[in-house]
Order: structure tokens, then C-alpha cells, then sequence
């Protein structure tokens, strides 16, 4: 409820003309806290592109959208001019001048309250007259009296920076997430970039259009520090987000496994969720929404456009709902986020601005939103781009709302591959695995809302195909492979047959990957690799022993800090660790000591700021400045090997001998003060003077285990958390894997053994060279254990030892991936 305080209320006044009248409205809004004296200037100026004149003896001026900057906080203010004041040039007599600074949607209510006022002379009358200003207060806030207007400042007094950690930067989920928790509180919370652009933080569009992709710096600014605090701590745990997550979920594009002989044509794209179907293809375009302006009264349009958001919101519980029960909670969070758009108060603000000139509701929603969906496309980083499809999919649904057409239902397209300029998520949830087979867009991204669902529901798909697409026949016989990105059409019937024999080939090994899960990762000869998991907590253990998980090959114990507002104590930690290595039973256990710095931040522990935090105080460097932290977690590990033979310790960021003899005796001192059995101690290859020296390390070690995301990034020279480097970080470029084999060599000679827990272990490319260098341990994320046990099964050490030679001689790490593709077939 907007607040209408009686020093906003001026009653008895006289004014020599319209911009007197103006003028003296916009000083009580100025003066009441609302904002800033400039905006006088954006008062003046709508008023000269269009008249704020709504009828009945009442004129509601209010400022441009360039002005909205200058609005400090949402509110009203009038002017009661009983002798009334030229308005216009249509002779428009006005008594009641009713000043707007709209920060928010709230002012849909006073345009609510202003049409009940309009419908009654006799109201009108005695407002434009009265000597009580609660009866304006009334009338126009539904409360007598309302509550006075604390005058806000320009700024927020409390902030803190932080470094944004998303795999996929901050897109519309954990946008909603963030909006919702500053709701909730009622707080006041901004974010902003280096480059000066800021956020609402309740505002998801203006959230969106910043573009924070990971490990973009942002400063949060609140109206309390323990608001700062909650939102700092929020954000630095990914704001549901999984942290552990490649920066892209989409397929990576592959070389077919198999091609047809002979085709007419062949369309070619970006693979958007995996899987091979035969079918013949339809054109699906939208049905057109014919929009025009059809500009009526203000306060009616402002009425159908409240009308058309409720009932869009509902359709959109209606649609989350189903979404949930067809396909899960996380399906169903896309169209959360959809109800949050939906909500964006500065969509709603630009388009109640445009109705008060006096133009159509449906003509002045679309342009508002049209605004922001540009605003999106032109991101730099795709996957916030493709946010403008979710845009898109929401205005539609309020359009449609405002046109009067009914909600659109689910196309039965049948056995069809399904051609289209573009899907909105709607479309794609509605269609589903029962309606076609698969689909092809000739815009889009692998990492919109669209390709999310479609992999959920085992859609194969692709998309950025051209426009060329749109101008295919319909039932023309076509083949879709999803993880080549290719679209066959007109294939001969001998190619037909291949691919529903390929179909079958491909079914039985993903089926046989999954049977064969809890066998014993090896290659066809039967050399062992060990295929353990990368995991954060013990509740996480279970999933991944039912994935078929060897043991944990990494337990990021920074997830203890993260995930908190304090630190851990040693018991804390202890029982973290205790339950972890009793999930495993005898499997083996590597816990990382804490791992905090560079894109990890923990607020709570007072660090300072660094430039470059990748070169800085970070890994084992910090643990040596903050004994307090590690020799806590040290005991807690200690006290749990008594009792758990299976207990591993691995120390992260090691960069010359001395960081490993200093944390191994600090651990040793613990250990024997605790009367705790000998636990293996290894050490993570993370930056190039490790593996450099990995043949002295190597001596006084128990073992090794890369981490190929941060040795890539340090022997590239290229930030893994940079916008536009971040694709070029591949672990399988040659000077990476050279590394590698120093460490694997290096550690041969001493009798030890090399893991891998890096993103390259995961991926099969990466598995299978890995394991022909020499190394004993692959460490994936859960899912990623039957596809990599199953890679290795296809092939014999000795093939492996030959393509990783092989590799390392490649000049590029696109040739290194070609040579496993162009050999995957023959295995």
C-alpha cells in the first residue's frame, strides 16, 4: 500500500497554470522523500509529449522512464486546487492534481482507487473541496489515516562484494531465488557491477539485463547488515544453483557415430540434448498475435492489464504444477521463474507509464517488454541471452490475456520431428516425448529454458539451425541426430534402416552402461581404473554409491564454510566426516582440506580483498595463515581415521615442496597428539611448478590428483571464470596433457598413483586419454560414472596408451578430440 502522508496533501492551493500546478506537486513529492528535485524536469517533460489529464476534474502527472532514476522510493502526492487550473487544450478544468514517482507496481492500486473516484461525482466533488486530508487518504489509499513516508536515502548504507560462482551465471532461477529472499524480508537490496550498471534486486528483469556471468565481481548493497549477510552468504552459495556443475549443461558437439550414405540434404546445428529418431518433419510456427494500439482510459487499460497479470499468473501455477508432477521440481522451477518475470515491476511500471499517455494496454505491455527482451539478446554470454525466449513465452501468455484468445493446448503432432523458428519452454512442456519425436529451431541456445526441458524429457534436439529450416516441406522423411546437431532429410531407405538399427545400438549401450554400473571400472582387458565420485556432503553419498561410485575421490570440504554463516567447529566437522566415511564402508575416502579462495569466497572470515585472488591467499596458502581454520579441520580428519581405515587426505594448491613437507608436518603433529593411525597424504597438481616438480613431490607423497580445471586455467594463462575465455579452457590442449604425463611419469618411477578429479575425468574424450597417460583414478560427478566405466569398457589399455601418444604430439586440443572421435567407432 502506497503511504499518503498529510504533508503530501496541499489542500486550498492556487496555481496560475498547468506548470505551476506541476511545479508545486512535484515539490511535495521532493520534499516528502520520494524524489529527487530533478524530477520536476521529467514531470515537465511528459506532460508536454502527452497529457496527463484522466477526467472528472483529476490529472495524474508523473515523470518520463529516463527520469525514473531520480524516484527514491514509491509514492503520491496532490495538490487540491479548488478554483481549479486550465489543463490542456481541450478545456479540461482540474482540481485535483495527483503527482506519481512509480518505483514499483504499487500505483496499479491508486489507478484501481482513481476509477471508483471518477465514477462518483459527488466523491469527486467533496475531494476537490474538503479541509480534511484524511479524506484524500482514504480515497486514495483505502486507509484514514495512512502511516507517514520515511524519506529514503540516494544510497544503501551496508555493502559487501562478492564474486558471482554459477556455472551458468546468474539466469533466471537463482534471479528468482534472490527476488523471492529479499521479498520475503522486506528488505531493500541492490547489486552492482564495476561498470556502475545496478540492479533491484527484486527487479529480475533489471537483475537479468546486467549480465553477471561467473565470476563477475558485484558489490551488494542492503538497508541492514543482517540482510547483507543473508544475501552475501545466498549468493556465494549459488542461490540453489550446483556449484559443482560444468559452465554448460549442454551436450558438447561430437562427431557422429553414425552417418548416413546418401541424403538429400543435410542441416547442421548446435546439439541441445542428446539421442538419434527417424520420422518425417512438420513446420510449427506460432499462432501470429495481431497487436494494436487502441489507446481508450487510462485507468480502465491499467484495469485490464492488472486483470490480464492475475490470470496469467494463474495459468502459470497451473503450468507449474503439471511441470512438477510430469517432470520434477527443478523442470518446474523454469516457469517460477516465469511467475517472477511476469511480476517484473519495471515491465509492468514502462508499461502502466505508456497507458497513462494514453495508449492501448496490450499495444503498451508488448512494447515495455519488448524493451527488455532486446535488452537480453544483446548479452554477451548466450546462455543469459537465451533468457529473452523465457521473455518472449511470458509475454505471450499476458497477450494473450489481453487479446482474449484462448490458452493455447498441446499441438498432436504424433511420430513428427517438430521444425520451428524458435520454442518457448510453454511449447516445449505442452508438446513432450507423447506429441513428437524430437526438434529443430532455427534460432536458440543450447542452455535456454527450451533445451533444459527437452533433454529432461529425452527430447533429441537442436537448435541454431538457420532459416534455412523454415522452408522444408512438411512430412518430409528426415533423420535427428541430437549429438552430432545434424538433421538428415530425405534419406535413402537403406540409411533409414541403419538408423533405427543404430537407434537400438545406441538404447542397449546406455541400458548396458546403467546394468553394468556397479562393476569394477576397467578397460576391455581388464586393467582396473578406479571410477569414484566428486562430492560435497555425506548426504550426497548414497546417490552416488547407487550410481555405481567406487569411493570419493574428492570431498570439498569448503562446502562446510560455504554453506554457513559461521565456522564449522572441530565436532561439527567431525561428524560431516565421520558419516562420509562410514557411507563408504571400505571404499576409499580423499578429503581436501579447505579449499577457499579465488571464486570462493566465505564473508564471515574477514579476508582481505585481492585483485587477482587466483594468485593470491587461496588452497593450502590459507589454511597456513589461518592455523585456526586448518589445525581444527586437521583433528576433526585425524579423529575420524581412528576409526576409518578408508580415510584419505589430500592438500590443494601445492605449489612448490615446501607447502607439502609444511602442511604434512603440521597433519603428522596432529596425528600423533591424537593417537591416530598413518593416513595417506596426496597432493592436488594444480598449477604447472607441481607438475614440474612432480618427481621430488613425488617421493614423499602417497599419491597424486589433478585438477584439471585450475591446471588448465594457471598453464593456459586464461581465467576459467572469464566470459570469454572460459570456452577456450579446455583440459585435452596438448601443453595440459604434457603436464599430465610428467605427473604420471614422475609418480611410476616412485610406485605411486595419479587421480584425475578435474571436469576431463568426466568427460569420455577426457576419460580415455586420461587413462591411456597412466592414470589409476577417474573422479566424476555422480552421473557421469556409468558413461565413463562403459567408455573405458570399449576399449583395451594398450589402445589407450597408443591414442594418448598420439594425443600428446596434437597441436590442438580440437585435434586431440578429433583423434579419440574419428577412433571411438572402431573400438
Amino acid at each position: 500500500m502506497i503511504n499518503l502522508p498529510q504533508q503530501l496533501i496541499r489542500l486550498g492551493a492556487q496555481a496560475r497554470d498547468k506548470e505551476d500546478a506541476i511545479r508545486q506537486v512535484a515539490a511535495l513529492l521532493a520534499d516528502g522523500g520520494a524524489t529527487d528535485p530533478a524530477y520536476l524536469q521529467g514531470m515537465l517533460a511528459r506532460e508536454g509529449q502527452a497529457n496527463t489529464y484522466l477526467g472528472s476534474g483529476i490529472a495524474i502527472p508523473h515523470g518520463t522512464p529516463d527520469t525514473r532514476r531520480l524516484i527514491r522510493q514509491t509514492g503520491i502526492a496532490v495538490v487540491q486546487l479548488p478554483q481549479g487550473v486550465a489543463w490542456g487544450e481541450g478545456g479540461e478544468t482540474v482540481r485535483l492534481v495527483v503527482g506519481i514517482a512509480a518505483a514499483s507496481d504499487e500505483h496499479l492500486d491508486i489507478l484501481r482507487r482513481l476509477t471508483r473516484v471518477l465514477a462518483d461525482d459527488a466523491l469527486v466533488e467533496r475531494l476537490s473541496t474538503t479541509d480534511n486530508p484524511a479524506d484524500l487518504q482514504e480515497a486514495l489509499t483505502g486507509e484514514r489515516p495512512a502511516a507517514p513516508v520515511a524519506a529514503a536515502g540516494p544510497g544503501l548504507p551496508h555493502s559487501v562484494q562478492v564474486t558471482l560462482p554459477n556455472p551458468l551465471g546468474m539466469h533466471a532461477r537463482p534471479a528468482t531465488m534472490l527476488a523471492n529472499l529479499v521479498k520475503a524480508r522486506g528488505a531493500q537490496v541492490r547489486l552492482s557491477r564495476d561498470t556502475g550498471e545496478s540492479a533491484d534486486a527484486t527487479r529480475m528483469m533489471e537483475v537479468l539485463a546486467l549480465g553477471l556471468t561467473r565470476g563477475t565481481p558485484l558489490t551488494v548493497s542492503a538497508d541492514s547488515p543482517e540482510t547483507l549477510q543473508l544475501v552475501a552468504d545466498a549468493i556465494r552459495g549459488g542461490l540453489g544453483d550446483d556449484l559443482s556443475a560444468p559452465a554448460s549443461a549442454a551436450p558438447a558437439r561430437r562427431e557422429p557415430d553414425w552417418v548416413p550414405a546418401q541424403v538429400g540434404a543435410t542441416i547442421e546445428g548446435v546439439p541441445a540434448a542428446d539421442g538419434l529418431v527417424v520420422g518425417v518433419t512438420r513446420q510449427h510456427a506460432p499462432r501470429p498475435l495481431d497487436v494494436h494500439d487502441q489507446p481508450g482510459d487510462p485507468v480502465e487499460n491499467a484495469a485490464k492489464l492488472d486483470a490480464a497479470l492475475r490470470s496469467a499468473h494463474t495459468e502459470l501455477e497451473n503450468v507449474v504444477a503439471e511441470v512438477h508432477s510430469r517432470f520434477g521440481a527443478d523442470k518446474a522451477a523454469i516457469f517460477r521463474a516465469h511467475q517472477e518475470l511476469l511480476a517484473d515491476q519495471g515491465t509492468v511500471q514502462d508499461a502502466v507509464a505508456l497507458i497513462l499517455d494514453g495508449h492501448g494496454a496490450a499495444w503498451a505491455y508488448q512494447q515495455a517488454s519488448n524493451e527488455r527482451i532486446a535488452q537480453l539478446q544483446k548479452l554477451d554470454d548466450p546462455t543469459l541471452a537465451a533468457r529473452a525466449v523465457d521473455l518472449s513465452d511470458v509475454q505471450r501468455r499476458v497477450l494473450r490475456q489481453l487479446l482474449g484468445l484462448p490458452e493455447e493446448t498441446a499441438q498432436q503432432s504424433g511420430a513428427v520431428i517438430l521444425l520451428a523458428p524458435d520454442l518457448t519452454p510453454s511449447d516445449t512442456a505442452r508438446l513432450g516425448p507423447n506429441s513428437l519425436l524430437g526438434f529443430v529451431t532455427a534460432q536458440g541456445g543450447p542452455t535456454s529454458h527450451t533445451a533444459i526441458i527437452a533433454r529432461g524429457l529425452g527430447l533429441p534436439a537442436v537448435v541454431a539451425a538457420g532459416d534455412s529450416l523454415l522452408d522444408i516441406p512438411d512430412a518430409t522423411p528426415a533423420i535427428l541426430d541430437g549429438s552430432a546437431g545434424r538433421l538428415y532429410l530425405n534419406p535413402s531407405d537403406a540409411d533409414l534402416r541403419g538408423a533405427r538399427e543404430h537407434q537400438v545400438v545406441l538404447e542397449r549401450e546406455r541400458e548396458a552402461a546403467r546394468a553394468a554400473r556397479h562393476q569394477p571400472g576397467a578397460t576391455r582387458d581388464g586393467v582396473r581404473v578406479e571410477v569414484a565420485a566428486n562430492i560435497n556432503r555425506a548426504a550426497d553419498a548414497a546417490a552416488a554409491l547407487e550410481a555405481g561410485a567406487e569411493g570419493v575421490g574428492l570431498m570439498r570440504t569448503e562446502f562446510l564454510f560455504l554453506e554457513r554463516d559461521s565456522v564449522p567447529s572441530e565436532d561439527e566437522q567431525e561428524a560431516e566426516y565421520r558419516a562420509m566415511a562410514a557411507a563408504m564402508g571400505d571404499r576409499p575416502l580423499i578429503i581436501r582440506t579447505l579449499d577457499i579462495g579465488g571464486d570462493k569466497e566465505v564473508p564471515y572470515l574477514g579476508l582481505a580483498r585481492e585483485d587477482n585472488s587466483f594468485l593470491g591467499i587461496r588452497g593450502i596458502r590459507l589454511c597456513f595463515e589461518r592455523p585456526d581454520l586448518f589445525l581444527p579441520q586437521l583433528r576433526a580428519v585425524a579423529r575420524v581415521a581412528r576409526d576409518h581405515p578408508n580415510v584419505h587426505l589430500m592438500f590443494p594448491m601445492i605449489s612448490t615442496l615446501e607447502d607439502f613437507r609444511r602442511a604434512r608436518a603440521m597433519f603428522e603433529g596432529v596425528r600423533e597428539e591424537l593417537g591416530a593411525p598413518r593416513v595417506p597424504l596426496g597432493v592436488m597438481i594444480e598449477v604447472p611448478s607441481a607438475a614440474l616438480i612432480a618427481h621430488e613431490l613425488a617421493r614423499e607423497v602417497d599419491f597424486f590428483s589433478v585438477g584439471t580445471n585450475d591446471l588448465t586455467q594457471y598453464t593456459l594463462a586464461m581465467d576459467r571464470l572469464h566470459p570469454q575465455l572460459a570456452r577456450q579452457t579446455d583440459a585435452m590442449h596438448p601443453a595440459v596433457l604434457r603436464l599430465i604425463h610428467l605427473t604420471v611419469e614422475a609418480a611410476r618411477r616412485e610406485g605411486k598413483w595419479v587421480g584425475v578429479c578435474g571436469g576431463a575425468a568426466g568427460d569420455e574424450v577426457g576419460a580415455l586419454i586420461l587413462t591411456g597417460l597412466g592414470v589409476k583414478e577417474l573422479s566424476v560427478s555422480a552421473p557421469q560414472v556409468p558413461g565413463v566405466k562403459a567408455a573405458l569398457r570399449r576399449h583395451t589399455a594398450a589402445q589407450l596408451r597408443e591414442m594418448a601418444e598420439q594425443a600428446l604430439a596434437q597441436p590442438t586440443a580440437e585435434a586431440v578430440r578429433a583423434l579419440v572421435q574419428g577412433r571411438r567407432e572402431s573400438a
